[in-house]
């Protein structure tokens, strides 16, 4: 699976077999923006070499928060500008190595060795380009912000919105086909993050994982979250355990679960 689809004029996602990750393309005049990269330096150039079959431009890369999925195939695309949130380089630091070692575990286990030597070897690159709140780019006749709407999926989510094509990127604060994950998440602040994403009123909502869908969606999954938040509450106040919670969960049992054990 490397489908590309046309959002709209100049917007483009590209789904992914590899853990169903779904990046994104937008072009203007002077510049295309990727949104993240994949998760090695081979991936990378697949989708670089995807990227080329469409425009020559000069690409800015936007990179929605640390997960290794998201960053770790930025080295393909050469000395470029890459943007994230300002928390994104400590995150980076801290985790990136841990990251590395326990999927190239994962993929020798699971018979990928290929994988797991691509991704071993490929050089991390940092974002250079950091923002606290959002920021406007200028691709030339198109206008992109960039959001942090506050913490989610991490403390650090970058969401990417084309409001000239009704287009949001919302990486992995929005997960379509499979449960949000919640390794380094704010469970209880996840559901007003989504609500900010929301207010955009976006016609088509990229999540980080799985298909493009609509704004119904992302309203839907706000909800689920809201509901986990008030169980997250209600166990970090004593007045439930998470074995009683988790019956109440709009999530499969380990997901939530791994949710309640967040501070």
């Amino acid at each position: 699976m490397t489908d590309l689809l046309e959002l709209g004029a100049g917007v483009h996602a590209r789904r992914h077999a590899e853990l169903d990750l779904t990046t994104g393309l937008v072009l203007g005049s002077r510049a295309a923006l990727v949104v993240d990269t994949r998760g090695d330096l081979a991936q990378g150039r697949d989708l670089h070499t995807a990227v080329r079959g469409i425009t020559g431009l000069p690409c800015v890369v936007v990179v929605t928060h640390g997960h290794f999925d998201h960053c770790f195939g930025t080295a393909a695309f050469g000395p470029v500008p890459v943007w994230a949130h300002e928390r994104c380089p400590e995150f980076l630091d801290r985790t990136a190595e841990q990251q590395r070692a326990e999927w190239v575990r994962h993929y020798d286990a699971s018979g990928a060795p290929d994988t797991a030597r691509a991704l071993a070897g490929t050089p991390l690159i940092m974002p250079d380009r950091l923002v606290a709140g959002s920021a406007e780019l200028d691709l030339g006749g198109r206008a992109v912000h960039l959001l942090h709407p506050g913490p989610g999926h991490t403390g650090h989510d970058l969401a990417v919105h084309v409001p000239d094509a009704g287009v949001l990127f919302a990486g992995d604060l929005f997960e379509q086909g499979a449960p949000p994950d919640f390794e380094h998440a704010d469970p209880a602040r996840w559901p007003a993050s989504l609500g900010r994403l929301l207010d955009l009123r976006p016609r088509v909502v990229v999540p980080g994982h799985g298909d493009p869908a609509g704004p119904a969606d992302l309203a839907r999954q706000r909800d689920e979250l809201a509901v986990l938040a008030e169980l997250h509450r209600r166990v970090r106040r004593g007045e439930t355990t998470t074995e009683r919670a988790v019956p109440h969960s709009p999530f499969p049992p380990e997901t939530t679960r791994a949710a309640l054990a967040r501070p």
